[in-house]
């Protein structure tokens, strides 16, 4: 089963890090995703830039509304996620506890959900 690790932290605290600490988490996470590659646990993810490079899209009553930044002001800023194929939410949470940031913010599991063509019951769409 799929599993997306949505990860969280606070901005304002990865802003107060050196250069050298910064280097080093990201190492960290570089090591984290290889290894989860290695065990056939990652099928993807990626780091995001900073909320202040965010646009929030809305349709409303047929016109695109576009607002700087997040959808919405939070202390922790989605900061990137890892796409997991786990066997279980079990085996999920304990490969998401392995995610360095986990140590500064937090880790959202959720399940992915698997949608079905009506026209073509063998085709899978990742919602």
């Amino acid at each position: 089963m799929k599993y997306l690790a949505l990860v969280y932290y606070q901005q304002a605290a990865m802003n107060q890090m050196s250069q050298q600490q910064w280097d080093a988490l990201n190492r960290e996470c570089i090591a984290c995703s290889d290894a989860l590659q290695q065990s056939g646990h990652y099928l993807g993810g990626n780091p995001l830039e900073p909320v202040d490079c965010a646009t929030t899209v809305r349709v409303r009553d047929g016109k695109v509304l576009t607002t700087d930044g997040p959808f919405a002001e939070t202390k922790e800023q989605l900061a990137g996620y890892y796409l997991l194929e786990a066997r279980d939410l079990n085996q999920a949470v304990a490969l998401a506890a392995k995610i360095p940031p986990a140590r500064y913010g937090c880790i959202e599991v959720r399940p992915v959900r698997e949608l079905q063509s009506e026209n073509n019951s063998g085709v899978s769409l990742t919602a």
